[in-house]
């Protein structure tokens, strides 16, 4: 019903418009054309006018209405990410006040300066100081906006702190597969070859003695609060991107070409929950990179710990490599030992 009305008072909004062009056509041919044309363009600078300050209004009104709804009404959940934040709002305000004083002028210009009989234009082809000013000003702005992007982009993709933890991130259609390596702290190898949907969804080589201690885990990623983490990032099929949004981190996934990320979060996903008043809060990893029919549904879930519940978390994990082989897995060796132990008992 709401969309029906809404749906009506547009259509009705453009018929009122459409009937005013028209009888302002008729007013035309009845006053005659110039006397028409000064008169409307008298209307069109005050319609000017009145169309900056609804249109400032507007502006003000909606990011008072809306900001709590976006992600910079809390600062960033990671500590590089905060750089990311800092940036953001330098732009925006250097951008912000370009805009503002630009659409003043602009509009007030054209109230200020319509057809009068008493006044002429003044033309002029060129002006070297105004090409300098309008060139050499920006490319200044910009510099520096890029230079201190630039710091930041070799930073977060730089090597971490010595302490970091390190997770491997493969995107699928659709979803996303975490790695992380056992007591012997490195990865096995892998090759895209050997990849088995039911019992190798990431093409681990066995033969590889560290591969046996791999943990994997599919959609939910565990970090630890306070600790760096260094994200090694790929596909399995076509390119994905890592999304990051509370941490203000992203990275594309491209099969076959490693890249990498790092940063450190500033709180848990329980803090969260507190911080935000929202207590079914979640820590997105999404896929920022349009990868086929289900992209929509392409959501991974991060859970940030304490080092207490992350270390009880990992120790009921199993290594990837007892899903392959069960028959290794020493606690499915347990129950076959207790039974001849009975029977050489009985004995």
């Amino acid at each position: 019903m709401t969309m029906f009305l809404i749906t009506a008072v547009t259509v009705l909004i453009f018929l009122v418009i459409f009937q005013i062009a028209k009888a302002s056509e008729y007013a035309a041919i009845l006053k005659g054309e110039e006397k028409s044309r000064k008169e409307t363009n008298k209307i069109n600078g005050f319609l000017m006018v009145v169309f900056l300050v609804l249109g400032l209004f507007g502006v003000w009104y909606c990011n008072k209405l809306l900001f709590n709804k976006t992600l910079l009404a809390h600062d960033s959940a990671s500590v590089e990410g905060a750089r990311v934040d800092s940036m953001l709002w330098v732009t925006l305000a250097v951008t912000g006040i370009v805009f503002i004083a630009t659409q003043i002028l602009l509009f007030w210009f054209s109230y200020k300066y319509q057809e009068s009989e008493t006044r002429k234009s003044h033309y002029f082809a060129h002006s070297t100081k105004l090409e300098l000013i309008w060139t050499i000003i920006p490319a200044i702005t910009l510099t520096i906006l890029v230079v201190i992007g630039l710091r930041n982009w070799f930073l977060f993709t730089g090597e971490p702190p010595k302490n970091a933890m390190v997770v491997e991130v493969t995107g699928k259609q659709f979803g996303w597969i975490f790695r992380y390596p056992g007591k012997d702290a490195t990865f096995g190898k892998k090759y895209y070859k050997q990849i088995d949907n039911a019992s190798n969804s990431l093409g681990i080589i066995w033969d590889d003695q560290l591969s046996h201690d791999d943990l994997v885990m599919e959609q939910t990623m565990y970090l630890i609060k306070g600790r760096p983490v260094k994200l090694i990032i790929g596909s399995r099929d076509v390119v994905h991107d890592v999304g990051l949004p509370h941490f203000r981190m992203k990275m594309d996934a491209v099969p076959g070409i490693p890249t990498t990320l790092w940063f450190t979060p500033k709180y848990t996903t329980k803090e969260m929950k507190e911080i935000t008043g929202n207590p079914n809060f979640q820590y997105e990893i999404s896929c920022d990179q349009m990868c086929g029919n289900g992209h929509y549904s392409m959501k991974g879930v991060i859970e940030v710990l304490d080092q207490e519940e992350y270390d009880a978390k990992m120790v009921g994990q199993k290594p990837y490599y007892y899903s392959a082989f069960p028959d290794k897995d020493p606690s499915n060796a347990k129950p076959a030992a207790d039974t001849a132990a009975k029977i050489i008992a009985k004995l």
